[in-house]
């Protein structure tokens, strides 16, 4: 009998040829709260279905790790909509769509003859449960891309099928639980039994799939309606769907016949309407000397709050822009993370006693010498730069703590405006397939990070978890507290970024630890179709990432 021989954590051992990588990780010991959904041999992800079928290094993927967990959180989309296909029947559903991410939850709606109540979210999940204490497979095959294209034309999936005419790859994945079908871009877990963490709460117009987080595989946290987001989100869909424009395939059919130009001058017509409605709301308060400026990393906070002052002057207002990245304390002052690394996201990197007295003083007229931050030495310098507010004046304050009223403690609530500025990605891959605003920002940070500061891909990559942990930390807690939140994502964006992204994330070598990611976001880029850069506007946000822009960013 021909054998192979597997190393699992240095320690080698021979198994028979084409033995299923399940069958390896049954011999260890089980972890309920976090089993092995996937594993990575020879640097690539695997399935646990798949054959060994050469020597290899193995490594267990968990549910506790991301990777793992987008795979539960996949594999719990796809029962759930089986669930929901059972328990409605496929003639009283025209279509079930996974919209956007609500704190730990996906966020569905239903249309068609089936109504959406609270007995028939309790039927879906027992149906649910019996689907997963079943332990049905989920059946994995492959079919050449035309025939996926009949498949899903057939199923009436629609979107699938515009989404699989402007893919290069000459086969497609195709899933299956028992008789229910569907395309997932990702990997999944071998069985349905996998998915035991779950639950489903009634929200609006829809419901929230409710899933445990990375962090703790088998506990499902609590749902926190975040209603000014939904309806951020909401209107950047409704907009999605007056251009017809709802998936990838939908932006690839408008680019191919039509050409990016209306889509890109309405996207851009729309963010500027926006913009100009917030400095009203702000000229009209008559009382804000504040405006408060915070988002996540990479959401184009520089150039929206240029573009904001140059609102607020043509609403009669002297706007004067601050870095809340000058307040900093010198860099050997910096505190230090639960790792060791230095910790620039947090609360205590900055002076606020400083930042404090100095906005005190510029409230009440003084005139207040301005720190800059130097980012090479790591110290804050003072360079002669004065500033003294007047009766028009108002400060347009950019910064990840600008929401949290610890930063701006002393100054009275009255005085300020606090805005919440995010990606939110209106885009799906398809109709069970959503974009992660995450990937949205990643792709936009690798370009601009590459651009501006040299910094590789796989440096980007490495840092993104880290920045992860500060955002949810510093940032996600406050953005319900903010009077407007405003949505940098523009719909096209990801076919711009692709032409920049690729070539970097090419760069990162099999068996570096980025490697992973790197292959994941080129396979998402794929369904792209590329265009150029050159009409997109000098002031566009997205110029920000790209080059180009008009303003100093």
């Amino acid at each position: 009998m021909e054998t192979v021989k597997v190393t699992i954590n240095e320690t080698v051992k021979e198994y028979p040829k084409e033995i299923s990588y399940m069958d390896i990780v049954k011999e260890y010991p089980a972890d309920e709260k976090a089993p092995v959904i996937l594993v990575v041999s020879n640097g690539k992800l695997k399935e646990l279905h798949k054959k060994v079928k050469r020597d290899c290094t193995l490594r267990f993927v968990t549910t506790r790790e991301n990777i793992g967990n987008h795979a539960y959180r996949r594999s719990a989309c796809m029962i759930f909509l089986k669930a929901v296909y059972d328990v409605a029947g496929k003639e009283n559903i025209e279509k079930a769509v996974l919209h956007y991410s609500i704190g730990a939850g996906y966020y569905f709606t239903i249309s068609g003859k089936q109504h959406v109540d609270q007995q028939f979210l309790d039927q879906v999940k027992t149906r649910m449960h019996q689907i997963v204490d079943a332990n049905i497979p989920i059946m994995k095959r492959s079919v050449g891309t035309d025939e996926a294209i009949e498949l899903f034309h057939k199923h009436g999936m629609y979107d699938k099928e515009k989404l699989f005419r402007y893919r290069r790859v000459s086969k497609v994945n195709i899933y299956s639980i028992e008789n229910f079908e569907d395309y997932y871009y990702g990997f999944m877990a071998c069985n349905t039994g996998y998915i035991k963490y779950f639950d489903l709460v009634l929200y609006k117009d829809g419901m929230v799939l409710m899933l445990p987080e990375a962090k703790t595989p088998d506990q499902i946290p609590e749902f926190v309606p975040k209603d000014k987001l939904f309806q951020v989100q909401k209107t950047s869909e409704e907009w999605g769907d007056r251009l017809d424009i709802s998936t990838v395939g939908e932006l690839n059919d408008q680019i191919v016949v039509k050409g990016l130009r209306q889509i890109l001058l309405i996207q851009e017509a729309l963010q500027e309407s926006k913009i100009s409605e917030i400095a009203r709301q702000i000229a009209a308060a008559g009382d804000k000397k504040f405006v408060m400026i915070a988002g996540p990393s990479s959401s184009g906070k520089t150039t929206f709050s240029h573009r904001l002052s140059i609102q607020l002057s043509a609403h009669g207002l002297n706007p004067h822009p601050i870095a809340v990245d000058n307040y900093f304390v010198n860099r050997e002052n910096t505190p230090v993370d639960e790792f060791g690394e230095k910790n620039y996201e947090c609360l205590e990197a900055l002076d606020v006693e400083q930042f404090n007295k100095d906005m005190l003083a510029l409230l009440a007229g003084k005139r207040v010498e301005m720190p800059v931050f130097n980012f090479k030495t790591g110290q804050r310098e003072y360079k002669g730069d004065y500033l003294q507010l007047g009766k028009g004046d108002i400060l347009v304050i950019e910064g990840i703590h600008g929401l949290n009223d610890r930063l701006s403690y002393a100054l009275p609530s009255e005085s300020k405006f606090k805005i919440y500025i995010s990606a939110l990605t209106q885009l799906n891959v398809d109709e069970h397939n959503r974009i992660a605003t995450t990937d949205g920002r990643l792709i936009r940070r690798i370009v601009r990070d590459a651009r501006t500061r040299g910094t590789s891909a796989k440096e980007t990559i490495a840092r993104w978890p880290s920045v992860r942990r500060g955002e949810e930390q510093n940032i996600f807690p406050f953005q319900e507290g903010a009077d407007v939140m405003f949505n940098s994502a523009l719909i096209y964006e990801l076919a711009c970024l692709k032409v920049y992204a690729e070539p970097l994330l090419f760069g990162i070598k099999k068996g570096e630890p980025e490697y992973l990611e790197a292959n994941r976001l080129l396979k998402f880029l794929d369904y792209f179709v590329a265009v150029p850069s050159e009409e997109i506007p000098n002031n566009s946000i997205l110029r920000e990432f790209v080059g180009g822009s008009c303003f100093n960013v």
